[in-house]
């Protein structure tokens, strides 16, 4: 799957990263806690939250994700944006709620992970 295709799936809106469309994401991470994040996510993924700070973003450039989706329709702002530029990380908004969300993920074929549990 790709970015574009998680953009269609959400019907979100580009904040950043149209220019990254076209990268590969093969499993995706619904939290607002970043500790969760970094137990769990694998590169080439893509993290669904709710959480609107600069750590979403940092967490993301540390687990070398391809894209933040924020969900709830909320919107990051420039100082988020800019740190997203820098790392190459895509960024998306969705309307969707996380669970809504992270659902039209996987029925169109996105896992979290195979045989990966959050302790």
């Amino acid at each position: 799957m790709t970015i574009h295709d998680i953009q269609q799936i959400l019907d979100a809106r580009w904040i950043y990263g149209e220019e990254l469309a076209d990268r590969e994401v093969h499993t995706a991470c619904g939290s607002d806690m970043m500790s969760d994040v970094l137990a769990f996510v694998k590169d080439q993924s893509v993290l669904l939250t709710g959480l609107v700070n600069p750590q979403v973003v940092r967490t993301a450039e540390m687990m070398d994700m391809v894209c933040i989706v924020f969900v709830r329709g909320k919107t990051p702002d420039e100082n988020i944006t800019a740190l997203a530029r820098r790392g190459e990380i895509a960024l998306l908004c969705t309307d969707e709620r996380m669970f809504t969300a992270c659902g039209k993920l996987y029925a169109a074929g996105l896992s979290g992970g195979v045989g990966e549990r959050l302790s």
